[in-house]
Formats: structure tokens, sequence, C-alpha cells
């Protein structure tokens, strides 16, 4: 019996051990620590605490991550900007009773720093993904990681800030999609007199959600009681603390403040298999803070998005013309109470209030006790009062000094009323004192007789220009009468005078010659106003100037982007055909990134600045714009770069628009373009789409990155073109050999090479291997984390034939090559 007795004790004995050891799976204790390669998971193995490694990094860090998704997702990093360097690190609770991160030499590069910690306390990972330090015996809870966040918020955690203690839980974004140090976005709640929650930018606001008004933040439009699911903002004894409860346990998300700044509330789609964006902030140029200065409103539906308030003019007309707005606007004349240096009386030229309906409400708004009559009173007896306003839930919002970020909404937001003067009041409504009416009567009688003969005069010229305009479509082509390109109405561009376009390029002097294209010359001018053109003049022995200056015309006259070259205007004076662009002062992308002195000039920042730039420009014109529009000779020579570097495409003379909405290809017997930015569908057969273009970005791309031209590889080199040496050294896994020398630095390897995998995936033989340009630009931004393997380029192993049937035939049966247009245009 004895040996039996012995072997029951040692099962009992077992099983005893095998049950703690299985009830402490998602705890750490004093005894039981983390070495690299173990994990624990939370109670019902939703979360996972363990070691990684971010993607492209061999680094080691201390994280939790969701166990239900296949999608691997860190939610929390413990020694975020303090990694290990080898797997040889462990994760325990120290003898302090603190969490700690230690090294192979047993040195701490994180811990909990909790100063009432105590000894035996035990770590527990819970389905919430929070991590908590807890006392063993009374389990109060000494730290927890949901109060000590990386860059995402998870469901039952809270924002807080105490006013008065000064603890703040926000989320700070990773310095790259690759490296979880505290990048230079932070995001989290303002506790101002009326709350709300920022995203800061090295300690600046860079976005703002607008005040509390006790269900939702006013200055998030379409935001309703429902949004951020059950989002709620507490505030007791000067703390602020926001909370999103999920009452859908089966919904996964969560919010990422994303390294470029953005605040993403992304959900996981079950039918997918990954995460989706549901929401993101900012989203347009107005979003960002202050984009137009004090008193300006940023409308992101108009172009320039920027204006000054009614009563105000800008700061600096010369920088705002450019489209730098920061400088803001100021008055037109001073307000009524500051000429008299005190509180105006009720009644005679009080100053007044204009009023601005929809919009997101200023920063830094004050809070007065007041009914909204009491409102105004309490403002207009203020002369540093600038604006009010009142919102329901809130009540009454003054502002004093610049009134900064305000944003035009289609609906919601709130009507705000800004402080002008008298004189600015009675231009407004119309009405004006006894003696204003006769001395505005008196002027109106006296200017009656000029205003009509100006007018009359204005209204022939205009009825000459039409009449100039139509005989000159009329004379350019009868295919084009019935073209739906008509649509487009020709009489809303502006007709610039011969006489008035040859004083302002001093006569086309060759000391203003920018340029020469297949269209003609291009000539920098300066009208009388002092606005810098640039003049682009048919020549007379132009073979296809003049089809490509009706199209381009017709092309671009409706098209606003800030990536696009603007087209001010076109002559059309006897046998002279003239359009006039905004002028460029940095030249085309071709005259900088291929000219080893200029180049040093376009650091690595500064490229991906332009590819991303021509990026948008072509989803604008792809996607955005009212007409999808295929560019067709999309080069180099082609990508102008204005003050500040900031890339526009020009040259729409060979662009193509589609009209019907299905439309996804069209094909030519002309193929016109420049070699080596052509793709093989256009070039071999006559078919372009949006992929055709896309190829032609892809070419750039890596010409952009390397400082070299797709065609300027000759018998000395390993490859025949740039396609093909990059192809080479994809398969050498050498990628880095390709980047221009003069913007390599190691801490921005990572990012380039990821960019020179878009561009090869853009160029690559087949159109439907080839991305398009939304999701080339999700590939840049890191939003897809997993690009897939491209196959090879075209025209990268052999050279380039033409076709017959990309050409029109002649009679003897043979193709012309002169269908071909190799165009060289410097930048304006």
């Amino acid at each position: 019996m004895k040996p039996i007795t012995n072997t029951i004790l040692s099962i009992l004995l077992l099983l005893c051990f095998l049950f703690e050891f299985s009830s402490s799976s998602d705890t750490i204790t004093s005894t039981r620590f983390l070495k690299d390669s173990e994990s624990i998971l939370s109670n019902r193995g939703f979360f996972e605490l363990g070691f990684f490694s971010p993607p492209n990094s061999t680094e080691r860090f201390v994280g939790i991550w969701d166990k239900r998704v296949p999608v691997p997702t860190v939610f929390w990093v413990a020694n975020r900007d303090k990694p290990l360097n080898n797997k040889s690190g462990v994760f325990a609770v120290s003898d302090d009773g603190n969490l700690v991160v230690l090294d192979e030499n047993y040195r701490i590069l994180w811990n909990s720093n909790v100063s009432n910690a105590v000894v035996n306390s035990t770590a527990r990972l819970l389905d919430s993904g929070n991590l908590v330090l807890q006392d063993s015996v009374s389990g109060t809870i000494i730290w927890e990681s949901f109060k000590d966040p990386s860059d995402k918020f998870l469901p039952m955690m809270k924002f807080i800030t105490n006013s008065i203690t000064n603890e703040k839980v926000q989320i700070v974004s990773w310095k790259t999609p690759s490296d979880p140090s505290s990048g230079n976005f932070s995001f989290g709640i303002d506790p101002l007199t009326i709350p709300e929650v920022i995203i800061w930018k090295n300690s600046r606001p860079y976005w703002r959600s607008g005040p509390w008004d006790g269900q939702v933040f006013i200055g998030i439009p379409d935001m309703n009681t429902d949004y951020l699911y059950g989002g709620n903002l507490v505030i007791e004894n000067k703390t602020y603390s926001l909370s999103i409860a999920n009452s859908n346990e089966a919904q996964l998300f969560f919010y990422y403040l994303n390294p470029n700044g953005i605040l993403v509330e992304n959900q996981w789609n079950i039918e997918d298999q990954k995460w989706v964006v549901a929401w993101s902030a900012p989203e347009t140029e107005c979003d960002v803070y202050g984009a137009c200065g004090a008193f300006g409103v940023c409308d992101s539906q108009r172009t320039p998005i920027c204006s000054c308030l009614r009563g105000f003019r800008p700061e600096n007309e010369e920088e705002w013309n450019r489209g730098n707005w920061r400088s803001g606007c100021v008055r037109n004349s001073r307000l009524e109470c500051e000429k008299k240096n005190i509180s105006v009386e009720m009644g005679k030229d009080q100053d007044g209030f204009l009023k601005l309906e929809m919009v997101k409400v200023p920063d830094s708004a004050g809070w007065i006790v007041a009914s909204e009559n009491d409102c105004r009173v309490q403002c207009l007896s203020n002369c540093s009062c600038s604006a009010y306003a009142y919102k329901t839930g809130i009540g009454c919002m003054i502002w004093r000094g610049d009134l900064i970020d305000i944003q035009q909404f289609k609906n919601g937001g709130a009507d705000i009323y800004v402080r002008v003067p008298y004189s600015e009041i009675a231009y407004e409504s119309g009405i004006s004192k006894d003696m204003k009416v006769v001395i505005i009567a008196s002027v109106v009688t006296g200017t009656f007789i000029l205003i009509c003969s100006i007018y009359c005069l204005w209204k022939r010229k205009r009825e000459r220009e039409r009449q100039t305009k139509t005989k000159f479509l009329m004379n350019n082509g009868d295919d084009m009468k019935h073209d739906k390109v008509n649509q487009v109405k020709l009489q809303e561009l502006p007709l610039f005078d011969f006489e008035k376009l040859a004083t302002a390029t001093n006569h086309f002097h060759f000391n203003n010659k920018l340029g020469q294209g297949g269209f003609g010359p291009v000539y920098k001018g300066k009208l009388v106003d002092g606005q810098e053109i640039a003049v682009k003049r048919l020549s007379k022995t132009s073979g296809q100037g003049l089809e490509e200056f009706t199209n381009e015309v017709m092309v671009i006259s409706k098209l606003q982007h800030r990536n696009l070259v603007q087209l001010f205007g076109c002559c059309v004076d006897g046998e002279e055909r003239m359009l006039v662009y905004e002028y460029m002062p940095n030249g085309s992308l071709d005259s900088m990134v291929f000219d080893s002195t200029k180049a040093k000039v376009l650091d690595w920042q500064k490229r991906f600045n332009v590819i991303e730039g021509i990026a948008r420009g072509l989803l604008y014109l792809h996607r955005d714009s009212r007409l999808k529009i295929i560019h067709r000779d999309l080069k180099a020579s082609n990508i102008l770069l204005d003050r500040d570097l900031n890339p526009k495409i020009s040259d729409f003379g060979t662009a193509r628009i589609f009209y019907g909405g299905n439309e996804a290809q069209a094909r030519t017997t002309k193929v016109v373009g420049t070699y080596g930015y052509m793709s093989p569908e256009y070039v071999l057969n006559g078919q372009f789409s949006e992929k055709s273009d896309v190829f032609s970005f892809g070419v750039l791309l890596l010409e952009t990155i390397s400082g070299r031209k797709n065609t300027s590889f000759y018998e000395n080199e390993d490859a025949l073109s740039l396609l093909g040496f990059a192809w080479k050294l994809w398969r050498e896994n050498n990628l880095v050999a390709l980047i221009d020398q003069t913007i390599f630095e190691l801490h921005y390897e990572a990012e380039i090479v990821r960019c020179i995998h878009v561009g090869l995936l853009c160029v690559q033989e087949l159109a439907k291997d080839r991305p398009n340009i939304t999701t080339i630009l999700s590939m840049l931004h890191n939003e897809i984390t997993d690009l897939p393997m491209p196959k090879q380029p075209g025209f990268s192993s052999n050279q380039i034939e033409i076709h017959t049937e990309g050409c029109e035939q002649n009679h003897v049966g043979t193709c012309s090559t002169n269908m071909i247009t190799i165009t060289s245009f410097d930048g304006r």
C-alpha cells in the first residue's frame, strides 16, 4: 500500500504545481519573471505581453498586443525610449515592488517609478489590455499601463488632466513605424476654461476639437452623441477625464496617433480581416491649427482655402497671394471704442457685430455667466472683447485679442459674432445716418453716367473677346465642335492682350527666355501689378503646338489644386497663341535633381515632399476632379517647383479626359509622350489609363531618389536603364546602392528603401499589377505596412521596339516613329 500512497501524493503535488502555474499565466511576481521569447496572456486570452521587434528593426521592446486579430498590433510599449539590443532582456517585479525592464547586465532600462510600491507586489494583464501593478495583500492598484500609455487609446482607458497636480494621461506618437520612441506629436485634454482635446506638435497646437458642450466637441463636424462609442468628459475638482466605453465587446476598435500626427479611429473588419480607418483628424489643410492665421477663416471647399473675415484684409498681401496665409489678417479700420479710448455708450456710432455662421469657433474661448442677450452686451461693453458666441450646453463664450483657427463648416459648428467698427456695419447692412444718406445719394447721382459709360465699354470689349475665342475654337478642328469638352466654359478663362504680355516679357527678350518645348518658347514676365508670370508662346513652326494649345486650355482651365500649375489665362491675337501661367522660381524638377550642385538643396525630406506632392496631384486628376484626366506626359521637366520647393504638375497639352464614370482605359493611334516615361502598353499598343500615369510616376520616383535619369545608362552600365538597374539591385538585395549619396542618412534608410519598393511596384510591366494612386499614397505613408513583391519592370531587359499597332501606318505599311514626341521643356 505504501508505494501506491507515495504515487498518489506525487500526483497531487504535481497537480497543485500545475494549478498554481496555470492560475498565474496572466501574472508576473517577484519570483516569476519574463525572459525574451516568453509571454503571458490575459485571463480570456484577449491580450498578450512579451518581447517584440518593430518592422524593419532588430531592437527589442516589452509590449502588449491583441491576440484576437491576426494582424500584429502593439498597443503599449514599456521601454519605448530605451530599447534592448539583443534577446537577453528580462521583465520583472523588482525588490522594491516596481516593474522593471533589465538588460543582460541587469541595468534598469525602464521602471514603473512608483514611490508607494510595496514589496512582493504583483503585475497582472487584464482582458481590457491594461497591465496593473497591485498590492498582493489588499489588491490595491499601485500603477497601471492605462495611465502610462504609448501611442494608442483602448476602450476603458481615460485621458486625464489635473490642473492642480499636473497629472496628465496622454498618448504620444511613435517616431516612425519602425521606432516606438517618443515622436513629435501628443494627444490629450487641454484644461482650458472650456475644455478641448488637442494634438500637439512639439508642445504647440497642431489640431483641436473645439469646446466640449456637455455631449460633443463642437469643432468636429457631424459629431453626435453616439460618437466615440459613448465618449464622455467628466470635470471634477479641476480634474478633466475623457473616457470611451465599449458596449459591444465584439466590435474591436482603438484610437491611434500615428507618426505624422494624425489621430485615427481603427475598427476591425471581420470580413476582410484587417483594420479599417473609420475616422481621422486632421483630414484637410483647414484642420491644421491656425492654417489661415489671425482673423482668417479656412474653407477646404474653396480655392484658395483662406480668406479674411469681413472687415479685415491680409496683413502681408504679397505672402497671402503666394499662398502663405500664416501672417493672417488685420482690421480695415480701428474699432470705435479704440478711437475714443473708452467703453462706448449704447447708441451713437458704437461698434457692432457681424455674424459668421456654422464655423469651428476660435481658440482660447473665455466663459462668463450670461444669457444670450447679456452675452452681446457684456462683449460690447469691453473694448478688448473681439467676438462672442452663445451655444446651448456651454453658454456665453467670449474672445479677447486675435481670433485664431476659425474653420467654415457645411453644417454643425456654432455661430460667432465678430466685433467690427460702425462703418463696417453700415456697409454690411446698407443702412446709414441721414447725413450719410445725403452724401451717398449725391455721389451716386454724380457718378451714374460715368458708371454706365464704363459698363458699356466693358461690355463691348467682352463681346469682342467672346467672338475672338469662338472664332479660334471654330477654326481649330471640326472634331472639337461636338466634343463634350465644350462643357468647360472657356468664356470664363481670362483673355490677355498681346501688348500687355509683350510689355511684361520685354517684348519676348532672349534674356527672359526660360526654356523651349515642343509647343514653343517659354518666357518670364512681370505684369504692371507686380505679378510674375510664365508665358508659353506657340511657335509658328510647331507641328503639334496648335492642337496642344487647344487641349491644354480645355483641360486645365477648370483644374485647381495646390500641386497643379495654375493657368491664369490665354492670348488669342491674330496668329499669336499664348498661355499664361503662374511663375515657378525654382524651375523644373529635372533642373534640380539631375544637377550635382543644385541637388544638394533637395535633402530627403524635401524629395519626399516632392514625391508626395506629385502623387496628390495625380490623385486629384484621377479621382477627385470633376473630370477624370490622364496626363500622358508626366516627367521630371513637367514637374515645376515653387518658391518653397513644392511640386506642381504642368504641361497638359497631351492630356486626355475620361467622361464615362466607368471608363477605365482608352486607345489611340497617335502615341505622344517622352521616351523613358511611357508605359509599355502605351508605347506598344497605344493603350492608356491611369496606370500609364502610375508608370510615369514610378520612373519619376526612382529618378528623384537616385538623382539619375532613366535614359542616362550607356554601355558602361550594368543595366539598360534606371529601371533595369533598380531591378538588378532589388534582386541582389542592395537597394541602398540606388540612393543618391547627397541624401543618404542612416536613420532615413528604411524609409527611402520603402519608397524605392513603391517605385518598383509602379513600373511593373503589366498595368494590372501596378497599384492605383490612392494605394500608392497609403503605401508612402506606411498605412499599408506589408508591401507586395514587385515583378519585373517594363523596358528593363530589352530595347524598346515600336510596334505598328501603336502608330498610324502610312500607305506603304511602315510605321513612323515621328508619332513619338520627345520633348524638352525647362521649368518656368
